[in-house]
């Protein structure tokens, strides 16, 4: 049995710890971000257009994100390293699927999804450890598959952890983050950036990119 690195465990464990607060105060975060919803909204677009499929959202949370993205007519389920996390989504949205898992290591056929969004969760992940996570959704995603990615940028930093209120996080240049996924055999097909609204740091970064 492979050991689960221990960035792994507290990453869950923090999540876990606060999942009943989280899940209360994220429930209704799109309703003042059109910003946010438009991106979402593009991406369920360009995966309707592609012929639709199968879409994933890691690192899902109590499932909000994934919820809308079943408003927008997507054939979508959640995935999340929290148990708690999960717990909380399969009660508040009993309709759709939801499963305990990590994103390095998806128990998923090559090929099998069309959509991935990974909707701030990348950001716990070491920056060292980031390329392997690339790699393993696209190798999940059929080619012409599309990633949404949503990140806190550095606005002019190198990568940059920061003091997140669950556990720490990483701030990533745009540019620098999307070559990466470039070098996993993703073709950029999009970005956005906005400024922080009132009670967020940081500007907020989205990337959506298409597997070549």
């Amino acid at each position: 049995m492979i050991e689960r690195p221990s960035y792994l465990t507290t990453t869950a464990n923090a999540y876990d710890a606060v999942a009943a607060l989280y899940a209360r105060l994220f429930q209704n975060a799109l309703d003042d971000q059109p910003l946010d919803r438009a991106a979402l909204e593009v991406f369920a677009e360009v995966v309707r257009t592609g012929g639709g499929g199968p879409v994933a959202e890691l690192g899902c949370g109590p499932g909000y994100v994934t919820a809308y993205l079943r408003k927008l007519g997507l054939d979508v389920f959640g995935l999340d390293l929290s148990p708690v996390m999960i717990d909380l989504a399969r009660e508040a949205y009993p309709e759709l699927r939801f499963e305990v898992g990590s994103m390095d290591a998806l128990d998923l056929a090559d090929d099998e999804l069309r959509g991935i969004v990974s909707w701030y969760s990348v950001i716990h992940v070491p920056p060292p450890e980031l390329p392997a996570y690339l790699r393993e959704f696209g190798r999940v995603l059929a080619s012409g598959g599309h990633l949404l990615l949503g990140f806190f940028e550095s606005e002019g930093e190198p990568v940059t952890p920061f003091d997140h209120k669950v556990t720490t996080a990483y701030r990533w240049p745009i540019d620098e983050l999307a070559a990466l996924a470039r070098e996993a055999g993703f073709a950029e097909v999009g970005r956005v950036l906005r400024e922080p609204h009132e009670g967020e740091r940081f500007r907020q970064g989205r990337l959506l990119m298409r597997r070549q």
